[in-house]
């Protein structure tokens, strides 16, 4: 394509779109007419020249012109309530679960290599004997000691906070850095199950470890559950970097960035309840059967929300991105 001559044909229209765009007083029904027509054609335009003849300056002038169009087209949208509901109701459930195939072998995998990293410090004494000295074993592990002092050494409120603060941080930095090949997802996966074995073999080697599931198992569930999704969609995000399938890179990163934005939302909330069970339920006086329980039911009402509802709206053609007038302008691409 011969740029100097298309712009000699076109630069009419993107004049006049540009004047259109700064009239002051309201457009007239043919004015406004107009505008969408050249909206229109402009976009068409700037696929050309993206696909076709790549030139930064043109490019970002047309892009600039054509988001202007967009929004006077569109015009300015604010968030509602209704944004929130619809998102808790369908976007983040159906988000979730569009990425089970990621997020499920990702729990399974974890959770087998926390009970085999457990049982090995378990049954080795010398491993056991680098983690700490055995008197600082016996003080970790006795009745009282540190692991079951941990839930109860601040008060309920505050501790629930830091809990909630804890790993939500540990939940963004896998949506966030997920792109990076997912390596940042990887070592945030090690380190909790790394943390999670060492506990399950500490207290193995004690004879408590029933003890040990009974403090972990209340809030742990849940809380595993959401670093879980929050591991398998920032996996996902970093393969779409490899593999962005039929779409380009730069479309598929944006629309799967979004999405993992609205999972951060979306599991904050997750981890808020995972974190006030923790701070209210794990130390309480209720019997540990109860605290357990407790946690099973937690976890299943969250994957019935996931697989019925998430389903079900995944079905109807949810993705959990941000709805369609939202969405930066999309335009076709020549092969």
């Amino acid at each position: 394509m011969d740029l100097d001559v298309f712009v000699s044909a076109h630069r009419a229209e993107w004049d006049r779109l540009d004047e259109l765009l700064r009239r002051r007083r309201r457009l007239t029904g043919h004015e406004a007419d107009e505008l969408v027509t050249l909206y229109q054609h402009t976009s068409t335009h700037l696929s050309q020249v993206q696909s076709s003849a790549p030139d930064p300056a043109l490019a970002g002038s047309l892009t600039s012109l054509v988001a202007r169009a967009r929004s006077a087209v569109t015009g300015p949208r604010r968030a509602s309530w209704r944004d929130a509901a619809h998102f808790f109701a369908a976007g983040f459930p159906a988000a979730v679960y569009r990425s089970r195939h990621w997020w499920v072998p990702v729990a399974l995998l974890s959770v087998v290599a926390a009970a085999l990293i457990g049982w090995w410090i378990g049954t080795e004494a010398e491993v056991r004997s680098a983690i700490a000295a055995p008197e600082e074993l016996r003080e970790m592990t006795r009745p009282g000691g540190q692991y079951e002092a941990y839930y109860s050494s601040h008060p309920a409120t505050s501790f629930a906070a830091q809990v909630w603060t804890n790993n939500a941080q540990a939940a963004a930095v896998c949506l966030a850095f997920g792109a990076l090949l997912g390596i940042p997802v990887l070592w945030v996966l090690f380190q909790n199950m790394l943390n999670l074995g060492i506990g399950i073999g500490l207290m193995q080697s004690a004879g408590r470890l029933d003890t040990f599931l009974g403090l972990i198992l209340p809030h742990g569930i849940l809380e595993l559950t959401a670093v879980f999704v929050a591991a398998g969609t920032g996996l996902r995000l970093g393969w779409t970097v490899i593999d962005p399938g039929p779409r380009s890179r730069r479309v598929a990163l944006a629309a799967e960035g979004r999405s993992a934005l609205g999972m951060a939302i979306g599991l904050a909330a997750v981890l808020f309840v995972s974190g006030v069970i923790e701070g209210f339920v794990t130390p309480s006086g209720l019997p540990t059967w109860a605290r357990v329980t407790i946690g099973v039911v937690s976890e299943l009402l969250f994957l019935a929300y996931v697989y019925v509802v998430g389903g079900r709206a995944a079905r109807a053609g949810e993705t959990g991105d941000v709805s369609a007038e939202d969405r930066p302008t999309t335009v076709p691409t020549a092969a």
